[in-house]
């Protein structure tokens, strides 16, 4: 989402750097620059004027502009206030004393909110929580329908009556709950299109009747400054508790995320980070800031690794390492587990100075088909190429592309992939990561 952001400040901070001294015009040259970035990133203009008043009036200072490397401590202090911006700790879900805990999530329509539950519900239950959900969007058929659905595939208890009245289904439901021994309880309430008196008057209700602990706005970060203005809205009319932000891996430009702080003051608290149950995860302002600086997030990347290796897995894999017995085999097995982690560029995002080496891995074609690709051509190889590669030459390619279906180019770019992939692994696994970094630049 903020790849395009990213880039721009790169840019603006390459261009600062090359200067051997910082002077005021300097600064003010390019904090310029990170404005005009920031508002076409679609970041509220109030928003991206505070935020430039704020750094810069930071940046002139003395310990700043005379230190050895004023560029360096320019780009922290934007980093702090961007987490200051984006709400500075990450914030939590706040829990009954007595359960059940009950999340209310409201939204507009296609924001995604009865998918977000279901989402939401798995992220608390992989937190040792037994959630329940309860169908409270009565206008909508199809959502009763759909977190019905969603909860057959993921294991989740569903409460619903259909289309009665909302309140009494929602009574009903925590009535439920108790019997179930549910400690948390998420309702998925009814969205329109556009913000209107009777949906704000319903949440109202809900809200004056059952004292919800949080009320969630689900938001789309892909309608930026509409989903900002959304937030506003429903802030003014309930007091939202937070924010959980869908779609991040679309083609937004990031000023939702940007602005909902300021503008609301009602924190982010979720991020859908893409289509499947697994793709939501906690919002940590400290971690956003540094995807957008470049300096990438390897907390995250190593919360999603530890949820897919475990510690056995990666000390075989380390070992295979170490003694050259990692193959082809190996290579498919753990980019299988690769791809339940998320897309390759979103990953390699997170590992800090990868932007070269991602080039070099032809990330969009790694992320466009890659896994099924590599697993035919694998799949055509015999053992011995799988173990060693090296042997693979013309002849071999030719028939290792007819067998899977595709061209022997491919077939040397999964090789040439393969080579790099193995080059980084083993930094990783030994350590070296930062060498090969500065190598890559």
């Amino acid at each position: 989402m903020f790849e395009s952001l990213t880039d721009k400040l790169g840019g603006v901070f390459g261009k600062l750097g090359r200067r051997g001294t910082l002077t005021e015009t300097d600064l003010d040259e390019a904090l310029r620059e990170v404005r005009l970035a920031l508002l076409e990133a679609d970041v509220n203009y109030k928003v991206a004027r505070d935020f430039i008043k704020a750094v810069k009036a930071r940046a002139l200072t003395d310990a700043v502009v005379q230190s050895i490397n004023p560029t360096q401590q320019v780009i922290n202090i934007i980093h702090e206030e961007l987490v200051a911006l984006l709400g500075g700790e990450a914030p939590r879900i706040q829990r009954a004393s007595h359960p059940p805990t009950i999340i209310m999530l409201v939204g507009l329509q296609g924001a995604g909110k009865t998918t977000t539950a279901a989402k939401l519900a798995v992220h608390m239950r992989r937190g040792g929580d037994r959630p329940l959900l309860i169908a409270a969007d009565v206008y909508r058929p199809a959502a009763i329908e759909q977190l019905q659905q969603l909860g057959a595939q993921l294991d989740l208890n569903v409460f619903d009556e259909g289309q009665g009245d909302p309140r009494e289904i929602v009574e009903h439901g925590l009535a439920e709950a108790k019997r179930l021994g549910s400690v948390v309880v998420i309702i998925d309430t009814a969205g329109r299109l556009h913000v209107d008196d009777e949906m704000m008057q319903e949440i109202r209700d809900l809200k004056s009747r059952f004292e919800p602990h949080e009320i969630l706005l689900v938001a789309d970060s892909m309608a930026g400054q509409d989903a900002v203005s959304a937030a506003d809205a429903f802030h003014q009319a309930v007091e939202i508790s937070g924010v959980v932000l869908t779609k991040i891996d679309g083609d937004a430009r990031g000023g939702a995320a940007l602005s909902i702080r300021a503008v609301t003051g009602a924190p982010i608290k979720f991020l859908g980070t893409g289509e499947r149950a697994d793709e939501f995860e906690a919002f940590h302002p400290d971690r956003l800031a540094g995807r957008i600086l470049g300096q990438g997030d390897l907390a995250t990347l190593a919360e999603r690794a530890q949820a897919e290796f475990g510690e056995e897995d990666a000390a075989t894999l380390q070992k295979r390492m170490q003694n050259g017995t990692f193959g082809l085999d190996d290579f498919l097995e753990q980019y299988k587990r690769v791809e339940n982690m998320g897309s390759i560029s979103q990953l390699l995002s997170m590992i800090p100075g990868m932007g070269n080496i991602k080039q070099q891995l032809d990330v969009d074609n790694l992320d466009e088909g890659f896994f099924s690709r590599v697993e035919a051509i694998i799949s055509s190889m015999t053992p011995h190429e799988r173990r060693h590669p090296e042997v693979i030459k013309g002849s071999r390619k030719r028939r290792i592309s007819t067998g899977s279906g595709t061209s022997p180019q491919d077939v040397n770019q999964l090789l040439n992939q393969f080579k790099e992939a193995k080059k980084i692994m083993k930094a990783v696994s030994s350590g070296k990561m930062g060498g090969l970094l500065a190598g890559s630049r």
